[in-house]
This record gives structure tokens, C-alpha cells and sequence, in this order.
């Protein structure tokens, strides 16, 4: 998908992206610049909600490793 920037430096977010990644008026977006590509990333309101998930079975992963390292001391 290709967009253009307007005279005041706005662009289109195209629908299947913006439907995709749930964004909406008012999201913040993060332009990350790393020399030669730009990364756009949407940013939730609620950080926790949106990481909540990710970190599935940590806490019983993290206590196993405890325990193991417990028994080796």
C-alpha cells in the first residue's frame, strides 16, 4: 500500500491497517526513525490491558526457576 504526504506533512493511514492494528482517532502514534527505514507504531491508551497476555505462564516459569536453583545451592 502506498500513501502520499500532503503540503502540511499529513499522510492516510490505509483502512485494512488501521482496522488491523485498532487504530482510531485521537491514538498516538511513535515514528521511529533508525537511519534508513521508519517504523509508524500505534500506541494503546491502556498499556497494561493491551499487554496483558503476553506475559502468560512468567510467574509460574519464573517460581520453577527459583525452586530450581534453591535445590542447587
Amino acid at each position: 500500500m502506498r500513501t502520499s504526504v500532503t503540503a502540511r506533512g499529513q499522510t492516510l493511514v490505509p483502512v485494512p491497517i488501521r482496522k488491523g492494528h485498532r487504530i482510531g482517532p485521537h491514538t498516538e502514534l511513535e515514528w521511529i526513525d533508525d537511519g534508513q527505514t521508519i517504523r509508524v507504531v500505534p500506541i494503546p491508551k491502556d498499556v497494561v490491558q493491551a499487554a496483558k497476555g503476553v506475559s502468560k505462564g512468567l510467574g509460574k516459569k519464573l517460581l520453577e526457576e527459583r525452586y530450581s536453583e534453591r535445590r542447587r545451592a
